[in-house]
């Protein structure tokens, strides 16, 4: 990890529960596969999107996550080329 500066930083390791309603490894695995992008921007967007679309559907009634519903079923849409 580095600071804005590009310092390296020490931290503890950030560590949470994260249910999860689909199989993260096989989720990786085919974000991987695409050909737009590297392996480890596809491992980091495809975990970043699930732990984000988990929290959203874990907590849907909550103003940000009603505001922001259009726009995460229209990137899953295009995640999981239905659009």
């Amino acid at each position: 990890m580095a600071d804005k500066e590009g310092n390296p930083i020490q931290r503890e390791p950030l560590q949470f529960s994260a249910p999860n309603h689909g199989d993260i490894f096989e989720i990786v695995a085919r974000i991987k596969q695409r050909d737009d992008m590297g392996e480890e921007t596809a491992v980091r967007f495809a975990v970043g999107l699930k732990l984000f679309s988990e929290t959203a559907l874990e907590n849907k009634d909550l103003p940000l996550f009603v505001a922001l519903k259009p726009h995460l079923t229209e990137i899953m849409q295009i995640v999981k080329g239905k659009k």
